[in-house]
């Protein structure tokens, strides 16, 4: 099976999944991210990224009794990010994988770095910030700064935090699918 085929599967399997405390399905949360990410005119990394940031969740070998129930906002950092990027690395480059592993630490960063930013977070990103390590420190900031991906990490969260929004249509999964086989680095 290709890498596109697991995505497909995925989506279709768990993308109804309700999205950990927020309003909308695991699916509407990063379609609604990789809509965003296109009408801003992002790149097609980063369209990518943002379709694909928190297949982590839905991919992610934790038995459904630690995770508790769909939906439900999480008790433990699952490190979905490192997941979905691992997951991902079977398929596409750092240009794609790093923002996706990097989109949590972006939240931090942000926090600590846009005093104004917190307040724009919802109720679940706000717990989730709790157990993902709250605000990055003055080091964390500094080491985050100079990570090459850091931009495109930056973008993703905001097109991330963009994507929670009930009823918003969108275009399905096989609107972004030519994308996604662009990228495609396995062959």
């Amino acid at each position: 099976m290709s890498i596109i085929d697991h995505i497909v599967a995925v989506f279709n399997e768990r993308g109804g999944e309700a999205y950990l405390g927020e309003r909308v399905s695991m699916a509407d949360h990063m379609l609604q991210a990789a809509f965003t990410a296109e009408r801003s005119g992002a790149s097609d990394e980063v369209i990518v990224a943002a379709l694909l940031h928190d297949i982590g969740h839905l991919v992610n070998d934790v038995a459904a009794e630690q995770r508790g129930h769909p939906g439900e906002l999480e008790q433990v950092d699952f490190v979905h990010e490192e997941a979905g990027a691992r997951w991902l690395s079977a398929g596409f480059g750092p240009a794609v994988t790093e923002p996706v592993r990097m989109h949590v630490a972006a939240k931090r960063y942000l926090c600590a770095v846009e005093p104004e930013y917190f307040a724009t977070l919802s109720p679940a990103s706000v717990h989730t910030l709790g157990l993902q390590g709250g605000p990055m420190n003055a080091a964390e900031v500094t080491e985050f700064a100079a990570n090459p991906h850091a931009a495109a990490a930056i973008a993703l969260r905001r097109f991330d935090d963009a994507g929670k929004r009930e009823g918003d249509k969108t275009p399905d999964l096989k609107h972004f699918l030519p994308r996604v086989r662009a990228l495609i680095t396995e062959r």
